[in-house]
């Protein structure tokens, strides 16, 4: 009851009129940001940071967390109507949302991206509320070793992930995984692989390497194309056509709730960010289909488990940040930075010295996601009428559009020529069937993957008998020996069903 009368408290903090109006441009803005590639949630709240001196503390950290979460939202329009990721965690709404506009059904993944968004943030919120101070203490037991064990079988997902050769996919993740070490050394700062360019001392940039991946490469591999083999089939796309009907409900029912699990839990542990919960909740449903031979073809299971996990993860990255003050990605980081700017301090002591705070953006969390909800609906027939534009002039609004994103990180052309490269070498992927997703997903976690090594063989002083030691690092060790051999035996099977139909 008592928390109860808490959420309550915290409704009437948010139900003012000032308020939520600052909740309404939160996650108007979040959604401008999660569509236009490039500039990304962390920038524009670092932009909007100076607003916090002239706007009343709960307002303005309720408009900065609607940017959080409302950016979850509209990642996955660009992914799905132009395969070309707004956020990064959209990537894997790529696989099967472009390939269901393709097939004239941009409608129903652009639908059922917003249900399942709002249904997993609404429980996400609940567990936020619910669940805040317990699982704020779970995610203190991680250290070194645990994370390595995670990053470690998560990269063996690339045998679900992937719908061609495993072998293909494996080689395709080891190279993401090399690709992510060159930068500055995290440990010894010295340089690895910047061939003497000071742009790549940070390494390559995410933002473009995904713009060039999947938006670049997909004009150039059409371009030798006519226009008819590469035209959508939306353009007789009814209104009646634009939401999801039953049979995609039912479809997408389990993966929305197994998402939002997976999201909500993966999203407490610092450093995962957003792209590991959606690889992870896509490798889930291809795993539980029961036909996981049509992922990457435009089946809708493999939109609503991933934006689920997208946005529920969004609810959990709060609890490390509001229990323990213990950012878990960049924008959370300049969440922190806000609080601390305004003289609060977060931790454990903070629901019960500032509750309108607390409460208020707990609140606040429920009616941003119902504004979500409003103001993408209506907007589902406004996007499938991009499908119309003519492709001469889509494809060039495509570059434009990676050209200005990948510019807009650092100002620098030098980005913008090696989001180019990355666009042709993406292109020479696909001309040879190799997949780009295990190549994101190794290229994600290499960071996380390398630094946990390292630092859990230096303060074990380099025996490996830590990673097995640790009870949460062997369980995710032995998930990851799972997740590596079980498609083995899976395509043995099926092999064997081939030869005795043959036979009969």
């Amino acid at each position: 009851m008592e928390t109860l009368h808490s959420l309550a408290f915290g409704f009437s903090v948010v139900l003012q009129p000032t308020n939520l109006l600052y909740c309404f441009v939160g996650v108007l803005m979040g959604t401008l940001v999660g569509v236009l590639p490039g500039l990304g949630p962390a920038a524009t709240i670092s932009l909007l940071l100076p607003t916090i001196f002239h706007a009343p503390p709960v307002s303005s950290m309720i408009m900065l967390s609607g940017i959080c979460y409302g950016a979850m939202y509209g990642g996955s329009t660009t992914s799905i109507l132009l395969n070309m990721p707004g956020e990064v965690a959209s990537v894997v709404t790529c696989l099967d949302g472009y390939q269901m506009a393709k097939k004239g059904r941009a409608g129903p993944a652009l639908g059922i991206a917003a249900f399942g968004s709002f249904i997993a943030g609404s429980f996400g919120v609940i567990g936020l509320m619910l669940l805040a101070p317990t699982l704020a203490n779970f995610a203190l037991s991680f250290g070194p070793p645990e994370y390595f064990s995670l990053a470690l079988m998560s990269m063996c997902l690339v045998t679900y992930v992937g719908k061609g050769s495993l072998v293909r996919g494996l080689m395709m993740a080891c190279l993401g995984l090399a690709v992510s070490t060159v930068g500055m050394d995290p440990i010894s700062s010295r340089t690895r692989f910047t061939f003497g360019l000071p742009t790549l001392l940070d390494g390559f940039e995410i933002v473009y390497v995904t713009m060039g991946l999947f938006g670049l490469s997909e004009v150039l591999s059409n371009l030798g194309q006519s226009l008819e083999k590469v035209s959508f089939t939306t353009n007789d796309t009814r209104v009646r056509n634009l939401f999801p009907n039953r049979q995609d409900w039912k479809d997408s029912a389990f993966p929305i709730g197994r998402g939002t699990v997976i999201g909500f839990f993966l999203g407490l542990l610092p450093g995962l960010g957003g792209a590991l919960t959606t690889f992870m909740s896509y490798a889930v449903e291809k795993k539980f289909s029961k036909h996981p031979e049509k992922f990457g073809t435009g089946v809708i299971e493999g939109v609503a488990g991933p934006e689920a996990a997208n946005n529920a993860a969004s609810s959990g990255t709060f609890i490390p940040l509001l229990g323990l003050g213990i950012p878990a990605n960049p924008s959370t980081s300049i969440l922190l930075g806000a609080l601390l700017i305004m003289g609060f301090q977060p931790g454990p002591m903070l629901i019960s010295s500032k509750p309108d705070l607390f409460w208020g953006l707990v609140a606040s969390m429920y009616m941003g996601n119902l504004m979500l909800l409003v103001l993408n609906l209506p907007l589902i027939g406004l996007w499938v009428q991009v499908l119309k534009i003519p492709y001469s002039i889509l494809y060039v609004l495509i570059v434009v559009f990676c050209e200005i994103g990948a510019y807009s990180v650092n100002s620098s052309v030098t980005d913008v020529l090696l989001m180019n490269l990355f666009g042709f070498a993406g292109y020479l992927l696909k001309l040879f069937k190799f997949e780009q997703a295990p190549f994101m997903l190794a290229f994600v976690l290499g960071p996380m993957f390398e630094n946990s090594l390292r630092r859990s063989l230096m303060l074990s002083r380099g025996d490996p008998a830590v990673f097995f030691t640790r009870p949460i690092s062997a369980v995710f060790l032995l998930a990851a020996v799972f997740l590596l051999f079980s498609p083995l035996f899976t395509r043995e099977r099926i092999g064997k069903k081939a030869i005795e139909m043959q036979a009969e």
